[in-house]
């Protein structure tokens, strides 16, 4: 029993001990480097003014409202810095806050001429552009709260009122802060509490756009959650069920000039203690050092146990601990489904068909479109699939990967939410007799440099190292502009060391006709299975045709053996696309020469993503001679495995504007899926 009473007092004479420095210790929260304006060295002009930059920040003993706008060094080597502490804190709050994030962030971002640190309590960034008086909205991040609310409508019509008065009231502050606090009676007994904060140098409208597209963030993180907020580099917006904000806090009022006393008030005289009076002024030493601690050790007593009874309370339901920890890499971006059930108009606009499920057309309740890729129900495969493509899309950002806004997971419901690609998927347009016209050569060279890159980010640039491995015309989508975007991350794998280079598996995964030979055969892919598919793909829309099997005589050939026919025979135009009147003959033959290079048998022979993208961009690069592709056709009696193995599914993915096509397949045309891709 004594034990067990010292056990539980432990901690209680931990945080007594350490609460002093806890107290003191700022809450950090994320930090991002940008690469977009170059970098510096240690010993550069840059570094010395960024040094001397943060010794300012950190030594200031000035205090203008917790608002810092500080430059040093001149022209290319100026270093550009702004610093804001929450508008609720203590000025010895905010001080130490800026003292550790002037230090951190050139640690987290060691050569970086530009990056941004944020703290719960203060930010600090640092350029070498202008970045006072400028609205920014990237990056940012967003927390959500993890427990969900139980009466949604009520809930989310109290949260509306408070986060337009606290909106509307920080934008309006003055050059110094524009800072607001609120709450409101919410369901269930509950209270509501808001925060809004713009940095001051911003203008009204500028502070109102910055904290109006925050809120429009809250439907990709937050909805039907207890709490959450959206940070960006120019202002945050945050709501919870509890006071996270020091109400009775010295707040950072805007300064005020410091006026010398009228002549007639005269300080009071000192007078030198006597012994006892020494004694006494000890005593009252202790009793300010002791009762603080004291306070505070209560306080978090109290904290504990309210946090503990909330959690009795609202016991959550067993669930798989391995799942959740997967769930909670995106957990920001997870949706409620009635969210999507009211944004899709309860699934009424279907726009799509293909083997994860039924994708439909949805808008947002701040009017954003949307493409929801609904799981079909009892679909084994599509479970894995699902976990697969939103754990890895969720960590890839590129121009030319389709971009996944957010997931939901409740109860059967398996559910990942796309933005809306206007133009359909890439099939719709290079395989249609009629709509293929409408791609030129300048837009089919612009499809190509963009998958080209999008592959190259996946294989090498990305902090994750991804092989897609169903790279084909209907999982490139098409933007309004005809930029293409790779989709479809459900069969994708992760090579879990940089430098693997090749992975054997049991089950075979993707679709006919665009599988290398090594794989489809023994199962052992690497980045140069991609590397295979994106040279039929390039073909097929040099050509416009699909790589099928189709008879030329007494000759059965497919799109690879009739491109290499016309190559070694010298004719290579004439397996150009008829309707390519215009464009440049030799960047097609171009085209056409990498991608021979790309399809052939020997995997060593490819060449990688890095060394395509160098081959297309630059006419100086000399190309080798490519040897002959894999499953040539010489008559109509191929084997059945080669002749399989030809044959393009034509399953179409979602995310399109128009209905797909779903074509009867037999078992060799469709896609297939491995038991757990890893």
């Amino acid at each position: 029993m004594a034990s067990s009473t010292l056990l539980l007092a432990f901690p209680l004479i931990l945080m007594h001990i350490l609460a002093p420095t806890i107290a003191q210790q700022p809450t950090f929260l994320d930090s991002i480097c940008s690469n977009d304006n170059g970098n510096y060295t240690a010993d550069s002009t840059y570094s010395t003014n960024l040094n001397r930059l943060r010794s300012s920040v950190s030594t200031t003993t000035e205090f203008k409202g917790g608002f810092y706008n500080i430059s040093e060094g001149e022209s290319s080597d100026k270093v550009n810095a702004i610093a804001l502490c929450r508008g609720d804190v203590s000025k010895d709050v905010c001080l130490n806050c800026l003292n550790a994030s002037s230090f951190e962030l050139p640690r987290r971002c060691p050569n970086q001429k530009e990056g941004i640190v944020w703290y719960d309590e203060c930010l600090f960034r640092y350029s070498n552009r202008s970045i006072y008086g400028e609205m920014e909205v990237n990056p940012f991040f967003r927390m959500p709260n993890s427990v969900n609310v139980t009466n949604m409508n009520e809930f989310y019509q109290s949260l509306r009122t408070l986060l337009d008065d606290i909106t509307n009231r920080a934008k309006q502050g003055g050059d110094l802060r524009k800072f607001a606090v609120g709450d409101t009676p919410a369901p269930d007994f509950e209270t509501i509490f808001g925060l809004a904060q713009c940095t001051p140098d911003l203008t009204e409208q500028a502070c109102d756009d910055c904290l109006g597209g925050a809120l429009r963030d809250f439907a990709n993180c937050c909805s039907g959650r207890e709490g959450g907020r959206v940070v960006r580099p120019s202002c945050n917006i945050r709501f919870e069920i509890y006071p996270f904000y020091e109400s009775t806090a010295e707040t950072l009022s805007p300064p005020t000039s410091i006026q010398s006393p009228p002549p007639s008030v005269q300080s009071p005289p000192q007078t030198t203690l006597p012994d006892g009076g020494k004694e006494s002024k000890t005593s009252r030493t202790i009793i300010v050092v002791v009762i603080p601690i004291i306070s505070v050790l209560v306080l978090m007593l109290c904290i504990c146990s309210c946090i503990y009874l909330r959690q009795r309370k609202r016991k959550p339901k067993k669930i798989d601990e391995s799942a959740v920890n997967e769930i909670s890499v995106v957990e920001s971006l997870q949706f409620d489904f009635n969210t999507i059930k009211t944004a899709t108009d309860n699934f009424s606009n279907k726009i799509g068909q293909g083997g994860f499920g039924a994708v439909y057309k949805g808008r947002l309740y701040n009017g954003q479109e949307i493409a929801v890729k609904r799981l079909a129900m009892g679909s084994g495969q599509g479970n894995i699939e699902f976990k697969n493509e939103f754990l890895l899309v969720a960590k890839l950002q590129h121009r030319n990967l389709v971009r996944l806004l957010g997931f939901c997971s409740e109860g059967d419901e398996r559910i990942l939410i796309y933005e809306f690609v206007a133009n359909t998927s890439l099939d719709n347009f290079i395989f249609d007799p009629v709509k293929r016209a409408q791609l030129d050569w300048e837009s089919r060279s612009k499809i190509i440099g963009g998958i080209t890159r999008g592959l190259l980010y996946l294989h090498e640039d990305s902090r994750l190292r991804i092989i897609h491995r169903d790279l084909k015309a209907s999982n490139i989508l098409l933007d309004a502009d005809m930029n293409p975007k790779i989709a479809d991350f459900g069969m994708a794998r992760l090579f879990e060391q940089m430098d693997e280079t090749q992975i054997y598996t049991n089950r075979i995964v993707g679709t006919y006709g665009y599988m290398a030979p090594e794989y489809a055969l023994n199962g052992r892919f690497s980045a140069k299975l991609d590397v295979y598919s994106f040279g039929v793909l390039v073909l097929e829309i040099v050509s416009g045709q699909r790589n099928n099997c189709f008879s030329n005589g007494e000759i059965t050939e497919n799109l690879l053996s009739y491109a290499w026919r016309h190559w070694k025979e010298g004719t290579a135009s004439n397996f150009v696309d008829s309707t390519l009147m215009n464009g440049s003959g030799n960047e097609m033959m171009r085209c056409i020469h990498v991608a021979l290079l790309c399809v052939q048998e020997n995997v060593a022979d490819r060449p990688t993503m890095a060394s395509v993208v160098l081959m297309l961009g630059s006419y100086s690069t000399n190309l080798q001679m490519p040897s002959q592709p894999a499953f040539l056709f010489q008559s109509s009696n191929a084997s059945n495995v080669s002749s399989s193995l030809s044959r393009s599914s034509q399953v179409t993915a979602g995310l399109t504007q128009q209905d797909a096509e779903t074509l009867p397949l037999s078992r060799n045309e469709a896609s297939i899926t491995e038991s757990y891709p890893r």
